[in-house]
Parts: structure tokens; sequence; C-alpha cells
């Protein structure tokens, strides 16, 4: 199925399981019809949360053999060749949240900082996913202090209808949610949109207001139709 993004606001999202009444069924906006105040401008980033060991290197070898973090790359790639891409990469200039500096000190305030900066997060939730001591803290950090909305991208999974089975979440994709308990638990509490790693999906996904801290919606979880 091919659809402009000038027309997705006449479609609707697959509600997998409401946890409140949602406050919009559209999935999707252009950027022209985007209104921002002047605290939105300053929140306008998307904070990517992934796992990799830690220390990490950002180096081409290390990040090569990285997987979630290639994953990340991958919509850094889509917006180098594409400045239409709607990804506003909160870690732009560099990483530098897994290297080898203090964690209580430099590491945990740089990412945190990130967070309060950003609109919403992206969550790349794989088999390769370890529940380590920095996910964990970019997970419940945005969700319990900044109340963020999450867009969780399951790289494994090609297509919308991948990841569906009679019109919800399959379960070998909620397995993964098992990987990261902080997430399995908190979920409920803000909106995510589950989605797989397909740059149009994606892109519907990074432009649709009702994942945006500053319009979001109630908390639920939420998928693409099949198409």
């Amino acid at each position: 199925m091919h659809l402009e993004i000038e027309s997705l606001t006449t479609m609707s999202l697959l509600s997998i399981e409401n946890v409140a009444q949602l406050n919009s069924d559209h999935w999707g906006i252009t950027q022209t019809q985007i209104v921002k105040t002047e605290d939105d401008q300053l929140r306008n980033g998307n904070y990517c949360a992934f796992y990799v060991a830690e220390p990490f290197n950002s180096g081409p070898l290390a990040a090569h053999a990285t997987k979630d973090f290639v994953y990340y790359n991958t919509l850094r790639m889509w917006k180098g060749e594409d400045q239409t891409f709607p990804f506003s990469d909160s870690h732009a200039t560099t990483y530098n949240v897994r290297d080898g500096s203090d964690w209580e000190t430099t590491l945990k305030p740089r990412l945190r900082e990130r967070l309060r900066n950003s609109k919403n997060v992206v969550l790349f939730l794989s088999k390769n996913t370890t529940n380590s001591r920095a996910i964990r803290e970019e997970v419940e950090y945005g969700i319990l202090d900044q109340e963020l909305p999450f867009i969780v991208v399951y790289p494994e999974y090609k297509t919308r209808g991948e990841l569906l089975s009679g019109g919800i979440l399959k379960q070998s994709v909620r397995d993964l949610w098992e990987k990261l308990p902080v997430f399995r638990d908190r979920m409920s509490l803000v909106p995510t949109l589950h989605v797989p790693l397909h740059k149009q999906t994606v892109s519907w996904a990074l432009r649709n207001t009702d994942f945006m801290l500053e319009s979001k919606t109630s908390p639920s979880i939420q998928a693409y139709p099949e198409g």
C-alpha cells in the first residue's frame, strides 16, 4: 500500500491495547500542519535509545559490530539521503552516552539533558537488546520524569504486517518487552507506537503529533494496520 503523507490524516491507527480513551484517531500529518510554541522548538529532538556494550567506541569497526547501533545509524542514513525524512537526532553531534566517562558525574547527566531536549523516545528493541544500566535509565527517566511518548522500532520486522496477527501485536513481538522489564512495566504510563524498521512507516510515526510531548495522546499501545 502506497500513501502520500498528505493523505494520512484520513487514516486511523490500530489501537492494540487502550490504557485510556484516545484523544485523536489520526495517524500522521504534514510538517506544515505542525504548530509549535517557543517551548516546543526547544524540544524538537528524537532521542534514540538502544543497547550497546559499555564502554562503547563509536568508531567504524566497533559500531558495525553492534547491531542496535547499526539500526540507529539506519535512521541517520535515511536523513542523510533524504532531508525531508523527519528525524531530528538528539545525539546529533556525537553519541557519547556510553563511553568510558564516569556514569554518575558525566554519562547519566548527559543522557538526561538530551532527553529533556527531546519530544519523544525512539526505542530500538531487538533480540540483541540487553537490560543494561544505561538503557534502563533512558527508559525510566524518559517515562517517569519526562513522560515522553515512545516510538518502538523492531528492526527484525520489515513490514507492518509482520508485527501483527489478527490485528494485535504478535507474541514474538511482545516477548521482546521481557528484555527490558522497566519498559514492560512502565509503558502503560505513556503513549507507545510500535513499528517495523521500514522507512515510510518510521516517517509516519515521527510525523505523528500524537507521539510528540506537547501534543501527545493518552497512554495506549498502538500500531499501524497491515497494508
